[in-house]
């Protein structure tokens, strides 16, 4: 089966790649260097020639709501429109636990994407995950300065490659519309994490200040709120592979 991947060159787009070829499928990749545009459309229609399902990993960096929601809402309508016209039987999106109940600029932009899916022709299924593992140090890079401030959040971090494995198994299963949540194996406190992260090395050696963010973190915002599939790896056991350099 052909399966197009949006974003297959991304840190979470690779593994769905490897993986889906790794299930014995044919993968796409829709991205620039493969002549795909999804903002401007460019090179959609053509790629997705035969695809029958279309697993989107696509993302832009960003803490600007204006650029997250241009993007996703920009991409989210091409790459619909292309697959509806291509005949895909199935869109497959990742979206992120507490995407509706966590104020943040980025998090308005999923949803915008959310909202385009769930609006469009083509069977589709949403999962919602819980942060990746490497959420902790993008966290402390994003913070400059001789002390890190570190949201007092408790997390339930998940591994790239689990939520990669899971995202082909629901691709290759009939569209189920919201799928249960996916979370890591345990409960975590994010400035614990973040202190373990900066003792092994893995980031900036300083002190960590917790600090309140306001929009629902504090209040197990980020957390899932039933049950549902948990990841096996966990912080600690990911950062060992990550060895001395992890970031």
């Amino acid at each position: 089966m052909k399966i197009a991947v949006a974003g297959g060159t991304g840190a979470a787009g690779r593994l769905v790649v490897e993986t889906v070829r790794a299930r014995g499928h044919e993968p796409v990749v829709l991205s620039r260097g493969q002549g795909v545009d999804l903002v401007s459309g460019s090179g959609l229609d053509a790629a997705l020639t035969g695809a029958e399902v279309v697993i989107d990993v696509s993302n832009v960096t960003t803490n600007r709501k204006s650029v997250a929601v241009g993007f996703f809402d920009k991409a989210g309508r091409n790459l619909a429109g292309a697959a509806e016209r291509a005949g895909v039987r199935h869109l497959v999106t990742p979206s992120i636990v507490g995407v509706d109940r966590v104020g943040h600029p980025y998090y308005t932009g999923k949803l915008r994407q959310e909202e385009i899916i769930r609006g469009g022709a083509v069977p589709w299924t949403i999962m919602r995950a819980t942060q990746f593992h490497e959420f902790v140090g993008q966290a402390l890079g994003g913070v400059p300065g001789p002390i890190a401030l570190v949201p007092t959040a408790p997390v339930q971090p998940i591994a790239v490659r689990e939520v990669a494995e899971a995202l082909v198994d629901l691709a290759l299963e009939p569209p189920q519309g919201m799928a249960p949540e996916l979370a890591g194996p345990q409960v975590e406190s994010l400035v614990a994490l973040a202190r373990t992260l900066i003792a092994a090395g893995g980031a900036r050696r300083r002190p960590v200040c917790p600090l309140y963010f306001p929009g629902g973190m504090r209040s197990g915002g980020l957390l899932p709120t039933g049950p549902g599939p948990r990841g096996t790896l966990t912080f600690a056991d990911w950062l060992k592979q990550q060895g001395p350099a992890t970031s």
